[in-house]
């Protein structure tokens, strides 16, 4: 089975929950025990598990800043966007996750978010359910 979900960003760089979208893909698939591939169709963001805590997303946001700065990129000569595709690169733009009892298999604290480095835009989510 294989759904896509679309999420609309509003920031360049941005943390968004996409966990209560996937879990009701999951609930509605009714797979018992399995495996979900979550990838984003995009090569300037990425998908990653943490907490949905407003100080923690600042701080990983504050993070991909820092890490970036200063750099002279080559790549900025095109579309000024370099930062963007190494932070994607760098974190990765899927995840697979464990399926258990028709629900996503996370701890307590984690959710699944989708990491924006180059919005606002427009992005693809596939969740393949094996």
């Amino acid at each position: 089975m294989i759904k896509e979900i679309t999420i609309l960003s509003k920031q360049r760089y941005e943390m968004i929950d996409i966990t209560d979208k996937l879990e009701e893909i999951i609930k509605k698939a009714s797979i018992k025990n399995g495996l979900a591939l979550i990838f984003v169709r995009h090569s300037t963001a990425g998908v990653i598990l943490t907490e949905n805590e407003a100080g923690l997303k600042q701080d990983w946001i504050n993070f991909f800043k820092r890490m970036m700065s200063g750099i002279d990129f080559k790549h900025n000569q095109i579309d000024n966007n370099a930062d963007s595709h190494i932070l994607a690169g760098l974190m990765g733009q899927g995840r697979t996750i464990s399926i258990e009892n028709n629900k996503l298999n996370r701890g307590f604290w984690q959710q699944i978010f989708l990491a924006e480095f180059d919005g606002p835009r427009t992005r693809t989510i596939i969740i393949k359910i094996i």
